[in-house]
């Protein structure tokens, strides 16, 4: 089943800073994630958060599901060495 993507303003901002290459390597992930099961091409983040990550190179995607309304919600895109900090520094 298709799921919907949905930025939240945080990733936007992430994904248009990146360079061209990586700009498009990460896309065609997400475009990917959306067709398929989204849990098959992640790691569920440890704790207590909801929050899955996907690694393209040095950047990570950083998501959430909805599985009730078939929903990814993309929360941060960014370098692996600070993507976590600002993670939680933000309430998603």
């Amino acid at each position: 089943m298709k799921y919907k993507v949905e930025f939240k303003r945080s990733a936007a901002n992430g994904f248009k800073k990146l360079p061209k290459l990586e700009k498009k390597r990460i896309g065609e992930k997400i475009d990917s994630l959306s067709e398929d099961l989204p849990d098959t091409k992640s790691t569920k983040m440890k704790g207590e958060n909801p929050f899955h990550r996907i690694r393209s190179g040095d950047y990570r995607i950083i998501y959430e599901i909805d599985e009730d309304a078939k929903m990814i919600v993309i929360l941060k895109i960014g370098h692996r060495k600070d993507v976590y900090k600002r993670l939680y520094m933000t309430k998603p």
